[in-house]
C-alpha cells in the first residue's frame, strides 16, 4: 500500500526511487520526509488526546497548545505495510487516544481486505473518531479512498491565502502565479522569454522539451532567459526549475496544461519561478507566437490575504461516487488542503530533493494528507467539550454544519470554476465554531454498522475478522441507504424509493422545520415535515421519499440538499441520487 503523499510530492514518486533525499531503508522512528511532522503539527490542539498515522515518525510532540497531547506511530518506510497500519491501530487504541488522524491511503477496494477498513473498525467500537485522507487522485471521479462509513473521509480545498508571484509581459499583460521561490530577479528588467519545446538539445523531442525534462534543454538556447514549462504529471514540478538553472535559464514559468485548469500550488523553487494557470497558459502562449522577441519579468513572492473566491476545490482532491458502497456518499467533508504551512522535519530540504540542501523547520504542503489533520484537531476539540459522542456524533455535527458557499456568497467551485458538487467537497467546507452546536446529530451505533456489513453479503467467518467472533446476521438485513448517515445516497432510483433517519436532540429543547432543495428532476417529500423535541437527548425518526420525473432519467447524478432548522440551527445534509426509471 502507497502512503497518501501530499500532492506536490506525488509527481515525484518515480524520482524517489533513483533520488529520493531520504537514505536508504532506515527502520528508525525519525521522521525522514517531513510528511509526518507536518501532519503531526497541524492536527495538535488543545486538551485533547490525539494519535497521528502517517508516513514518517513515530514519537510524542506538543502541539499549540500547552494541553494538547499527540502521539505519532510510524507506518511508511519504502511501503506502508498492512501489518504495520494495523499494529499501530493496536497501539493507539492500547494508548487510550480520542481521534486517530490516518493520512494515509490506497485505491478503494472491499472492506474485508482493507487493512485501514479493518484496523479502524476496532477504534471505532471503542469510542474512536478516525479520520482520514480521501486521497489525491483527483479529479476523476471515483478515485476517493477511505470509503468505509466508520470513517470519516476529508477532501482538500483551498483557503483565502496565496503566495503570488506575477507574470508581466512586454506588452504589461499581468498574469497572477503562485511561487515560494526565495530567489527574485532584478526588478523591472525584462528577461528573454523562450517555450521549453524551442530550446531543445538536437537529440530531444520537443515534447519533452517543453515539459522541461532533463538533460533536453539547450544552454545556448536557455541561457540567460525566462523558460517556460508545461506541467505534466510524471515529473516534479521543483524538478523542472532545476533542469532550467542547469542549463543556464534565469527563470521559469510552470504552465498548466488543462488537466490542472485553474489549481495552483506554490513550491519553493530554486530559480525565480511562477506558476500559472491554464487560462493564463493559454494567454502566454498566445503572445509568444505573435512576438518575435518575447520577454517577461517575474515578481518576488508576496503573501497575499482575502483572496476570493474561496475556499476552492483542489484538482488534485480525490472525488467521488464512492465505488464500493455508492449509497454512502464519499467524501464526508473538506478542509484546507492546499499551500498549508506546518512544522518540517530537518532531515531533508523542502522539495525532498538531493540537491536540495536548504533545511527549514516549517514547510508550506499540499494534500489531502493536510486537509485530514484539521479535521482530526476538529474532532479533538469536539471530543474535549462533547466527552460523552460518539464518533459518528463527532462527524455529524461536523457535517451538517459545514457551508457549501464561498467568500462571495456563491456556490463553491472546482479549480476550473465549475459549480462543485458533493462528490468534491461532501458535506461541504468545514466550520469548526459551528460544529460546536449542531443542535441535532445522525448518531451510528457500533451495532448499527455490524448490520450494515450484513448488507454486504458477509458470512459469519467474515464476519469474526472485523468483530473477532463469528456472527450470524439476521434474515433481515437492512439496506444501506438506510445506515443512519449524515447525508443521504440513492444510486439507483427506480421510480421511487423511501429512506430513513433518526436524529438526536443535542440542543435545547425546540421544534424544526424540514427545507428541502430538490435534484433536478426529483420530487422529495418528508415525514413528518415538524419535528418537536422536548428535552435534551430526544430522537425523531423521520422517512424522505425520493420520485423520478422524466427529465431526472439517464442524466447520471443530481444533488439537492434538506436541511432541519429551528430558526437558530441549521442542520443539513446533501442529496445525491442517480435515476435509472
Amino acid at each position: 500500500m502507497e502512503r497518501d503523499l501530499p500532492e506536490q510530492h506525488q509527481a515525484q514518486l518515480p524520482l524517489q526511487q533513483a533520488k529520493s533525499a531520504s537514505p536508504p531503508v532506515e527502520y528508525s522512528p525519525r521522521d525522514s520526509e517531513g510528511h509526518g511532522t507536518h501532519t503531526l503539527s497541524t492536527a495538535a490542539g488543545g486538551f485533547v488526546r490525539g494519535a497521528n498515522i502517517y508516513g514518517r515518525a513515530k514519537g510524542t510532540a506538543r502541539g499549540g497548545s500547552p494541553h494538547a497531547r499527540v502521539a505519532a506511530y510510524k507506518v511508511c518506510w519504502d511501503l506502508c505495510a498492512d501489518a504495520n497500519l494495523l499494529a499501530a491501530f493496536d497501539d493507539a487504541i492500547h494508548d487510550g487516544v480520542d481521534v486517530i488522524s490516518l493520512s494515509v491511503g490506497a485505491l478503494p477496494s472491499e472492506y474485508l481486505f482493507d487493512s485501514i477498513a479493518l484496523g479502524s473498525f476496532h477504534a471505532v467500537q471503542r469510542g474512536i473518531t478516525v479520520v482520514c485522507s480521501a486521497g489525491n487522485e483527483g479529479p476523476t471521479p471515483g478515485t476517493v479512498s477511505n470509503i468505509a462509513p466508520w470513517l470519516f473521509t476529508v477532501g482538500a480545498s483551498t483557503i483565502d491565502r496565496e503566495f503570488y508571484s506575477l507574470v508581466t509581459l512586454a506588452d504589461n499583460k499581468k498574469m497572477k502565479g503562485v511561487s515560494l521561490s526565495p530567489k527574485s530577479l532584478p526588478a523591472h528588467k525584462p528577461y528573454p522569454l523562450i517555450d521549453g519545446s524551442d530550446a531543445k538539445r538536437p537529440n530531444a523531442s520537443a515534447e519533452e522539451a517543453g515539459w522541461c525534462y532533463p538533460a533536453t534543454l539547450d544552454p545556448g538556447k536557455v541561457r540567460g532567459k525566462i523558460v517556460v514549462c508545461s506541467r505534466d504529471p510524471s515529473l516534479a514540478r521543483v524538478e523542472k526549475g532545476v533542469d532550467v538553472l542547469k542549463a543556464g535559464g534565469a527563470g521559469m514559468i510552470l504552465a498548466n496544461s488543462d488537466e490542472e485548469g485553474n489549481s495552483l500550488v506554490a513550491d519553493p523553487h530554486f530559480l525565480p519561478a511562477s506558476m500559472i494557470t491554464y487560462k493564463d497558459a493559454l494567454r502566454l502562449s498566445s503572445y509568444l507566437k505573435s512576438t518575435k522577441s518575447p520577454t517577461a519579468t517575474i515578481s518576488p513572492a508576496t503573501t497575499v490575504l482575502g483572496v476570493k473566491p474561496a475556499p476552492a476545490m483542489a484538482s488534485f482532491s480525490s472525488r467521488g461516487p464512492n465505488l464500493i458502497n455508492p449509497e454512502i456518499l464519499k467524501p464526508d467533508i473538506t478542509a484546507p488542503g492546499v499551500d498549508i504551512l506546518a512544522a518540517f522535519t530537518r532531515e531533508v530540504g523542502p522539495t525532498m530533493l538531493d540537491v536540495d540542501k536548504r533545511r527549514v523547520g516549517f514547510n508550506v504542503m499540499s494534500g489531502t494528507s493536510m486537509s485530514c489533520p484539521h479535521i482530526s484537531g476538529v474532532a479533538g476539540l469536539l471530543k474535549k467539550l462533547h466527552p460523552r459522542w460518539s464518533p459518528a456524533a463527532i462527524r455529524s455535527a461536523i457535517m451538517t454544519t459545514a457551508r457549501t458557499r464561498d467568500n462571495t456568497r456563491t456556490p463553491m467551485k472546482d479549480a476550473n470554476r465549475e459549480k462543485a458538487t458533493p462528490f468534491d467537497y461532501g458535506a461541504g467546507h468545514v466550520r469548526p465554531n459551528r460544529a460546536m452546536d449542531p443542535g441535532l446529530v445522525y448518531d451510528i451505533t457500533f451495532t448499527d454498522y455490524v448490520h450494515f456489513l450484513c448488507s454486504r453479503g458477509y458470512n459469519a467467518s467474515s464476519m469474526a475478522q472485523f468483530i473477532g467472533k463469528r456472527y450470524a446476521c439476521p434474515s433481515k438485513t437492512m439496506r444501506a441507504e438506510d445506515l443512519n448517515y449524515p447525508s443521504i445516497a440513492v444510486p439507483n432510483l427506480q421510480k421511487s424509493f423511501t429512506v430513513s433517519r433518526t436524529v438526536r436532540n443535542v440542543g435545547t429543547p425546540g421544534t424544526y422545520n424540514v427545507r428541502i432543495k430538490a435534484p433536478f428532476g426529483i420530487d422529495v417529500s418528508v415525514k413528518p415535515q415538524t419535528l418537536e423535541f422536548a428535552k435534551v437527548e430526544e430522537e425523531k425518526t423521520f422517512h424522505v421519499r425520493l420520485r423520478s420525473r422524466g427529465e431526472s432519467v439517464g442524466v447520471g447524478y443530481v444533488f439537492g440538499g434538506l436541511t432541519w432548522t429551528d430558526g437558530t440551527h441549521y442542520v443539513r445534509s446533501p442529496l445525491v441520487v442517480n435515476a435509472f426509471s
